[in-house]
Formats: structure tokens, sequence, C-alpha cells
């Protein structure tokens, strides 16, 4: 089942992402997670840690899929 995130604004980075969904403990941790490949945007492998990510987008990771969503005001 998807963690569904809700994004703050127009977009949140990727490594942000990974750290306030706490599929990782630090920044440095999810930076280390993205150089090794280990996280595909919308299926596909991303390795830019402050990819800008939009509602809308499915981050997998982990075993975990986050499905961004637009923050209700």
């Amino acid at each position: 089942m998807a963690i569904v995130f809700p994004v703050r604004g127009e977009y949140i980075q990727l490594d942000q992402l990974l750290k306030a969904a706490s599929l990782v403990s630090s920044g440095g941790e999810a930076h280390i997670m993205v150089e090794e490949g280990q996280v595909k945007v919308d299926g596909k492998v991303e390795t830019r840690k402050r990819a800008k990510l939009r509602p809308g987008q499915k981050v997998q990771f982990g075993g975990e899929t986050i499905q961004l969503v637009a923050e209700e005001a």
C-alpha cells in the first residue's frame, strides 16, 4: 500500500521527502541512497538528490511507494 504524502507548496526535494516520510534517518543517508540508484521516481531511477517532486508523482524506495498529493488548503 502506498504512503500518501501531502506536498506543501509547489514541490518537495527528493532528499527532503525521504527524510520527511521516515524512510531514512538523515539527509546524508538520503543522498547515499539516491546516489546508489536505489530510488525511483515514476518508475525511473532518479540520481538527482534535490530533484523537485510535485503532486501526482510516485516515488519508490525500500519496498515502499510514496504517492505525492497536493496539500489541502
